[in-house]
């Protein structure tokens, strides 16, 4: 264990952390908005840390340390935010978002994630540690900063790529597309088929790897290829209204609209069974990781403590805890105006803000933040804080649906911050950091990310749209969890839902689940995470081609480096360089399609960018740049590893 440096928490750390922080806060709230995805941000954090230290006249590890642990809180914030509060807007609550509203959300939904997380770091990471891949990766990155330049240059080119990609697609130049899509009809069969041309996802889907790839692509599969085909042939009839409304529609159109009014239903019951499957198979885990954290906690009372072994302080985290829930009790109260509904709701989000917060770092220790299906979690707090909101309030309330979705986002926000602090925090235990001082700028970090998710969320609102198409915006960033959340909430409270679609999908992932526990016992390679394959079903089958194909590239590094079966230390130290462009191009995109979005708010034209009509090419010409970047970013992988063979790398 490394003796603590003296720089650690300085001025420029911190403020190079928050700096990161809210641009990578940002890029995620774009990336989640349009694909219902977010990724973790520690390690092109770490990457660019190193090098601007290094301009600044060289950093120490712990300083570096600092700046990644802040900085990750970007993804988490990012993801907490755009998977819950724009279920306002959905619902109508809202006409757009409110500062002051998603600031206290956010702000002390990330703070009380820092403080729930606390007490497990002792059982999580020192007395029964889990393996937390991102945390391990970021302290082989920061372990290796003697040369952060190879991995400063591939982040710098794939971000250019994927900017430039992103101005000459639709909602900029419209030199291209946004995505390649086909359809038609074999007598009563419906075809699709169809790719997006999103470099981001393609850097989405060399991070998560091809198994994850093939799961969410199989989903889409059996929602556009099998159900809605299904659907169209024999159920069409018994919904006149779908069937009036698609009449005389091409096949795109007909099958766009047989999944947005039935088929991604599925994938609701999916994720629904998914997130109480979840909960239910980490019940001892969770009961033991609680238990063992608080004990360790009135262990360390009174005694003497080394620097690397020192968190916050148990009786002040105890006085911030009632210093955040006292101001979100007052939130709840400001909404249904009831003392007897607003007290019991701040008991629900306290209760489940812990329990979930400890599932979220038991997934991130497991899986890694990527991977982490903090919307399961979310899902099962909206459905628990529904019932008793019914009880409450009544199954006709209008607000009841609103007070699930707040109760649901502070959770979220909160367990998504914790699964991040765990994993920045297994980085600090493994370079020598200082617990207490890493917590604190998490929640400096957190804070500082929220301060900005409003301006960001009705920026891209009022650009793109968010939800449904309207005539304004007929293609929308979808906020697919966030359409969810709401669907759920509101389906609770009166609203019309197709329960019938819920339930087939909830008996799909029962399938899923025991087809995952099967290959599970059989100590298969390859699994089937039934959140994964909820996604996969939820969300429109081009954004999960991309993500299919990223993995495959993913694949083909690895068989090009021939890669041993299990050798784990392998597959981090081949895949840094590709994991690095990947990051690059996910950046870039997004950070692209926010700056995008200025002009068109600015000018109130969706088409102010737009080049004349003989520069505007269709998807074959979309098809090629896609094939492009995917060579550049197999190139990047393949090729002899600049940042090091002989050092372990990120995911």
């Amino acid at each position: 264990m490394n003796k603590p440096a003296t720089r650690q928490l300085t001025v420029r750390a911190v403020l190079l952390a928050v700096i990161l922080a809210m641009i990578l806060a940002a890029a995620n709230a774009y990336l989640g908005l349009f694909a219902g995805l977010t990724i973790a941000t520690a390690i092109p954090a770490a990457v660019v840390s190193m090098g601007v230290l290094r301009l600044l006249g060289g950093g120490t590890i712990l300083e570096n340390n600092i700046v990644q642990t802040g900085a990750s809180a970007g993804s988490s914030i990012a993801a907490g935010v755009i998977f819950t509060i724009p279920a306002l807007i959905i619902l109508g609550y809202w006409q757009d978002f409110r500062y002051s509203w998603v600031l206290a959300i956010a702000g002390l939904g990330g703070l009380l994630g820092v403080l729930f997380s606390v007490p497990l770091r002792r059982t999580m990471i020192v007395e029964d540690p889990l393996p937390f891949p991102e945390g391990k990766a970021a302290a082989e990155v920061l372990k290796a900063g003697d040369n952060p330049g190879p991995g400063l240059k591939i982040l710098a080119l794939s971000g250019v790529i994927g900017a430039v990609v992103k101005l000459a697609a639709a909602s900029g130049l419209r030199m291209i597309p946004d995505a390649a899509i086909g359809g038609g009809f074999i007598g009563k069969y419906l075809g699709y088929m169809g790719t997006g041309l999103s470099p981001a996802l393609l850097g989405v889907g060399y991070i998560v790897g091809l198994n994850v790839g093939i799961v969410v692509v199989s989903g889409s599969i059996l929602s556009f290829n099998i159900a809605i085909p299904i659907y169209h042939a024999f159920f069409l009839g018994s919904d006149p209204a779908l069937a009036a409304s698609i009449a005389g529609a091409s096949a795109v159109d007909a099958a766009g609209a047989i999944w947005s009014a039935k088929i991604r239903y599925l994938g609701v019951g999916t994720m629904l069974i998914g997130g109480v499957w979840t909960l239910f198979s980490l019940r001892k885990s969770l009961a033991s990781g609680i238990k063992s954290g608080f004990a360790a906690a009135r262990k360390g009372t009174g005694k003497i403590v080394a620097e690397t072994e020192r968190d916050l302080p148990m009786k002040w985290m105890l006085v911030a805890l009632v210093a955040f829930v006292v101001p979100l009790g007052l939130l709840y109260q400001a909404i249904v105006d009831q003392w007897m509904v607003s007290i019991p709701m701040t008991i629900i989000m306290i209760v489940a803000g812990f329990l979930f917060v400890s599932v979220s770092a038991y997934l991130a220790g497991l899986v890694g933040s990527s991977n982490n299906p903090v919307s399961g979690i979310t899902i099962a707090t909206i459905l628990f804080a529904s019932v008793v909101l019914v009880l409450l309030l009544g199954g006709d309330s209008k607000i009841g649906a609103v007070a699930a979705i707040m109760i649901g986002a502070v959770v979220c926000c909160a367990a998504a911050v914790g699964g991040d602090n765990l994993q920045d925090l297994k980085a600090g235990y493994i370079v020598g950091a200082t617990p207490w001082k890493q917590q604190l700028m998490l929640a400096i970090g957190a804070f500082s990310c929220a301060l900005i998710m409003a301006p960001v969320l009705n920026l891209l609102a009022q650009a793109y749209g968010i939800g449904a198409p309207t005539a304004e915006h007929p293609n929308p960033l979808s906020a697919p969890q966030a359409t969810l959340m709401a669907s759920v909430a509101n389906g609770m409270f009166g609203g019309k839902l197709p329960w019938t679609m819920i339930a087939i999908g909830a008996g799909i992932g029962a399938v899923v689940i025991a087809l995952d526990e099967w290959l599970k016992s059989r100590k298969s390679s390859f699994r089937v995470p039934v959140l994964a394959a909820a996604i996969g079903i939820y969300l429109p089958l081009e954004l999960m081609v991309p993500i299919f194909l990223g993995g495959l590239l993913s694949y083909f590094v690895e068989r090009r480096k021939q890669l041993k079966a299990g050798d784990e230390d392998m597959r981090d130290r081949i895949h840094r360089p590709g994991t690095l462009f990947s990051a690059g191009l996910i950046t870039g995109e997004a950070l692209m399609g926010i700056a995008i979005a200025v002009p068109i708010v600015v000018s109130e034209r969706a088409d102010v960018l737009a080049l004349p009509e003989q520069l505007q090419f269709g998807q074959l010409v979309g098809l090629a740049v896609l094939v492009v970047v995917g060579w550049l970013l197999y190139r990047s992988g393949a090729k002899s590893n600049a940042l090091g063979d002989a050092e372990p790398g990120p995911m």
